[in-house]
């Protein structure tokens, strides 16, 4: 039929292109059935497909990333025996969209684990033994909406553990038994949307924050601090909303905000604070509100000058000051902001005991004397200018006393 065809061009043309198609398709045909025969599912998980693979409580003592298929979008790898995640684990499974680790016997997350997975939308490591988020376990991260590391045995966050990873929606770290977030520990981390801590944190180290930016909230409740340290905050910047609340503060401590820029909402709120050494936000701070809700400050700042409030707009209500010589230090405070009559009006009494709850405008204030210390300290200047001028007057008395005995004799 070929050959009779062979007088026709356009037949001839149309032949050919049949015969190349023909034979395009079988070549088609084989080259699926040899992929498909070349790659099988392992034996401890289920493939649905070439895109979903579920390894769940099939005793994996290691990742067998090398047997899945390069297309695999969803991994779920729960309830396994594999101790440890190593270093550029899961690069060869590029296309990666969300993997689930949770229930593994997983210790440890050695850096760069989950580099290269630039497709990551969710990620979950919850209810395992994993006692500590190492530095750069989470390098790199970028664009994963759900990072959720609940519910895991996790004590402590090292530095830079999170550096290079940015636009997180979230990071869940609740039901931890986090006991210490070290300096660095979120440096390098930016844009993220919600950064919520688990109850119980007791030491928050200098600069813990430092490098972390572009944040919507960051929420630290029912901690047990000593106080909050100097620098605790440096190098935090660009905050939609923090919330320091329903915790032990311990001493506010010299500059604990020195170093945090442009937040809009800083809340510190329903707190039991031992003692403000010093609260200073000044306007280099850009921040535009404070609320200071609800806390409980068992003892005052020294003097008014160690209150320094330069934001925008102030809320101080509902809190309970000492009402006894104290309260003039607070009164005459930024906390006050000139307005010493409704500041009474809307806060508490915590001492002394006969005045404890009541509000602070049932106390004449006018008839409670300044703190002894504060007086000495406005008569003398500064305490170390104070402490000098004694020093000095002190020494002077004893030269003319030794003198003036040298004379009798």
């Amino acid at each position: 039929m070929c050959l009779t065809n062979l007088v026709n061009p356009m037949n001839l043309c149309i032949y050919y292109l049949l015969c190349i198609a023909a034979v395009n398709l079988t070549f088609t045909s084989d080259l699926e059935i040899t992929t498909t025969k070349s790659w099988d599912c392992p034996l401890e998980c289920i493939c649905l497909s070439r895109k979903q693979v579920l390894c769940n409580t099939g005793g994996l003592e290691d990742i067998p990333t090398q047997q899945l298929p390069e297309t695999v979008e969803e991994l779920s790898l729960t309830k396994n025996d594999f101790p440890v995640i190593k270093g550029d684990t899961f690069a060869g499974l590029r296309s990666l969209r969300k993997l689930i680790l949770d229930g593994n016997n997983i210790s440890s997350i050695r850096p760069f684990a989950f580099r290269g997975l630039n497709r990551l939308r969710e990620l979950s490591i919850q209810h395992t033994p994993l006692p500590c988020i190492e530095r750069f376990s989470f390098a790199a991260l970028q664009n994963v909406s759900v990072l959720l590391l609940a519910n895991n045995k996790i004590r402590f966050v090292e530095g830079y553990s999170f550096a290079g990873a940015s636009n997180v929606n979230l990071i869940l770290l609740s039901n931890n038994p986090l006991h210490t977030i070290r300096s660095h520990a979120f440096a390098g981390l930016t844009n993220v949307n919600n950064l919520i801590f688990p109850s119980g944190i007791r030491v928050i180290e200098k600069n813990a924050f430092d490098g972390l930016q572009y944040v919507g909230q960051l929420k630290l409740s029912y901690m047990d601090l000593a106080g909050l340290q100097p620098n605790t905050f440096y190098g935090l910047s660009y905050v939609h909303s923090i919330y320091i609340q329903e915790s032990d503060l311990g001493t506010v401590q010299k500059d604990a905000f020195a170093g945090l820029t442009h937040v809009n909402y800083l809340n510190i709120l329903n707190n039991k604070v031992d003692l403000i050494q010093r609260l200073h936000l000044r306007y280099e701070n850009y921040i535009e509100m404070l609320r200071f809700h609800g806390n409980h400050v068992l003892e005052a700042p020294r003097h008014a000058r160690d209150v320094v409030l330069e934001v925008t707009t102030i809320s101080a209500i509902d809190n309970h000051f000492p009402c006894d010589c104290q309260a003039h230090n607070v009164l005459e405070s930024d906390f006050a902001r000139g307005d010493s009559v409704e500041f009474q009006r809307r806060n508490y009494c915590i001492s002394p005991f006969e005045y404890n709850g009541k509000p602070m405008n049932v106390v004449d204030f006018e008839l409670v004397a300044r703190c002894h210390d504060n007086v000495i300290q406005d008569n003398l200047g500064s305490g170390e200018i104070g402490l000098s001028s004694l020093c000095i007057s002190g020494f002077t008395l004893l030269i003319a006393f030794l003198f003036s005995m040298n004379l009798l004799r």
